[in-house]
């Protein structure tokens, strides 16, 4: 792990392997911890740079939301890969980390060698949804900081989109997801709801089209809402591929972590990417 100071707020980093990089985005509630299978897959051919990304885990969790916008996750991460001494990585996000991967592609493609979109979308085109999922991120915002996080914690995994992970992963991994979750802040989860939630990024389906970098969207067989949003997106991506994972749901890479790998690294393997990004 490493501290890494960018823009005036520190990130927690975790990074290892070699070979190109793979810069790695987690979810809502996430922290680095989300991408430890895949990293140890990964590490004899590239180098997962694994962020704790603003509100989560060890990084910063600023006062104000907006500093926790989509374009200021622009600005962070590509500082951060200025200061790893990174051109150009893969960028891997899973869920708002994909989402937050694929906006950052769109304005900054010259440092975007690929993509591997996990559970992700391009936000809402509809006006109507955005200003309504805005009201209700802002409510969950309210009760995170009125309840607090472990009590927010009970929900969110009561939440039928998670159902899965009480079938799919062992009790072991499922206890240290929820460990992982409740080491979180209030004020950073809500701050992030607010700031790069659903409803407060900008849509970019406009800007799938003109985006041509190779991207591999995965999505759990069982996540039927997010397997159509992958599907809408690689119909749109002139270099778009779709991997649907078996016996999983929104959580793939951690209900079916070896499917998961695979598909991931044989994507990976198969752009013939140079031996490092550097």
């Amino acid at each position: 792990m490493s501290r890494v100071i960018v823009n005036r707020v520190t990130f927690n980093v975790k990074t290892e392997g070699s070979g190109p990089a793979v810069l790695a985005l987690h979810g809502f509630t996430g922290s680095v911890a989300t991408w430890r299978g895949f990293a140890e897959a990964a590490r004899g051919d590239f180098t997962v740079v694994a962020v704790d990304m603003l509100g989560h885990g060890a990084s910063d969790a600023p006062d104000d939301s907006a500093r926790y916008a989509m374009e200021r996750c622009a600005e962070d991460m590509t500082a951060l890969l200025d200061h790893l001494g990174i051109r150009r990585a893969v960028w891997m996000g899973y869920s708002m980390g994909g989402r937050i991967a694929l906006a950052c592609a769109t304005v900054a493609p010259e440092r975007c060698a690929a993509l591997v979109l996990e559970s992700a979308s391009p936000g809402l085109s509809n006006e109507s949804e955005r200003l309504q999922r805005m009201v209700n991120d802002e409510a969950l915002a309210r009760r995170i900081l009125r309840e607090g996080v472990q009590a927010f914690v009970d929900y969110w995994e009561s939440i039928p989109l998670f159902a899965s992970q009480a079938l799919r992963m062992a009790e072991a991994a499922r206890a240290a997801l929820r460990a992982q979750r409740l080491k979180n802040s209030s004020l950073g989860l809500a701050n992030s709801l607010r700031g790069v939630g659903a409803g407060a990024q900008p849509p970019v389906h406009d800007r799938l089209p003109s985006l041509g970098v190779p991207t591999l969207c995965v999505v759990g067989a069982e996540d039927a809402k997010f397997t159509a949003f992958a599907r809408e997106m690689c119909g749109a991506l002139p270099y778009g591929k779709l991997a649907v994972i078996p016996e999983a749901g929104h959580a793939a890479h951690l209900e079916q972590p070896q499917r998961f790998n695979q598909s991931v690294l044989e994507f990976l393997r198969g752009l013939k990417l140079p031996a490092t990004t550097r």
